[in-house]
């Protein structure tokens, strides 16, 4: 689980409904989003905040494969003038959202967004979520010691924001502590379910299990492949199989994903096999979108991935935390409740 606080983050709706201008900001926070479809791009360049300095990205479907997203990112001394600009440019046919990135106040300069632009291209590509249609990466850190780090702050923050509104390609790939690192000595000491599964005593609740990941296996075909669950994503680790055929029952969100990852050169073909090969940890939607990727068609993710440590199916596995977590008593708002 992630040990990030809670955030409390304000969305407001310009027009009145729920995909036209939308800003949005995290409390406490200096930084302002706004986003927009490229049907308001008029209303959009009368505000305010596109007069000032700032970093855009303009998101649409790949020409090249509209299951896949592509992202423009662009800064600016005047953001509106570049929005402008990109809304005549024919070679930028493609986008249909806009999100500009400014600061309530007036301490963005034209070297911070131009630190910010180069660092979301570096994200965006790591992550391989999306294809970027920039045709450079520019990289760019002259900044003082004190600002680089007052704006990786304020990029960490832009990645909670910006997946709020939809752009997911920028969201962290949670780095991951699997459950097989705790001592089993003390995860035992703590409170147990009376029934063991499998001949194995499960513990209701121990600080350190609640603090790691559960490790999941699936075997089939030849493939072998582990995966944990971690800030609500199916995190498939290096090191996995995957099958290099698809079926026609392969969903297109996941075949585009998978074509994004090879060229992104995060699943690469297995030496001495027909398989492909996971290089990195890699997130996914959820456990059946994670089993569809490994297996090159249509899975049940709930049921093809097992509990390393319980045997047990990944949706046994949740129904037992929902069971035990229905037994917990009520605890105060803010609180945190044991975790089974």
């Amino acid at each position: 689980m992630s040990n990030l606080a809670g955030r409390t983050i304000k969305l407001f709706l310009v027009d009145g409904v729920s995909d036209g201008i939308r800003t949005a900001e995290i409390l406490s926070w200096t930084g302002h989003v706004l986003f927009a479809p490229r049907s308001s791009v008029p209303a959009l360049l009368a505000r305010p905040e596109l007069k000032k300095t700032g970093a855009y990205l303009l998101i649409g479907p790949d020409p090249g494969d509209a299951d896949q997203t592509m992202v423009y990112v662009g800064e600016g001394d005047n953001v509106g003038v570049r929005i402008s600009s990109h809304n005549k440019d024919a070679d930028k046919e493609f986008w249909e959202h806009a999100c500009v990135i400014t600061s309530k106040d007036l301490n963005l300069t034209k070297a911070h967004v131009r630190y910010l632009e180069s660092k979301l291209i570096k994200i965006i590509a790591r992550e391989g979520r999306a294809s970027l249609a920039n045709k450079s990466d520019p990289d760019f850190a002259l900044l003082p010691e004190s600002d680089l780090a007052d704006m990786d702050d304020f990029i960490v923050r832009l990645q909670i924001l910006l997946p709020v509104l939809g752009a997911d390609f920028v969201r962290p790939t949670p780095q991951v502590r699997s459950s097989k690192s705790i001592d089993r000595r003390q995860v035992l000491t703590a409170p147990t379910l009376e029934n063991g599964i499998n001949g194995i005593q499960v513990p209701k609740y121990s600080p350190e299990a609640a603090n790691a990941n559960p490790e999941f296996r699936m075997s089939a075909g030849g493939l072998q492949a582990r995966a944990v669950e971690a800030d609500g994503q199916m995190i498939i680790l290096a090191g996995s199989d995957a099958r290099t055929e698809e079926a026609p029952s392969l969903a297109s969100n996941v075949r585009a994903y998978r074509e994004q990852l090879r060229r992104a050169g995060k699943l690469c073909a297995a030496e001495g096999s027909n398989n492909l090969r996971f290089t990195e940890d890699v997130a996914f939607t959820s456990p059946s979108a994670a089993a569809c990727a490994v297996m090159g068609t249509s899975r049940n993710g709930r049921t093809d991935w097992i509990n390393v440590e319980t045997n047990e199916t990944y949706a046994a596995w949740q129904d037992r935390l929902v069971s035990s977590a229905e037994e917990l008593p009520t605890v105060a708002q803010g609180d945190q409740p044991a975790v089974p």
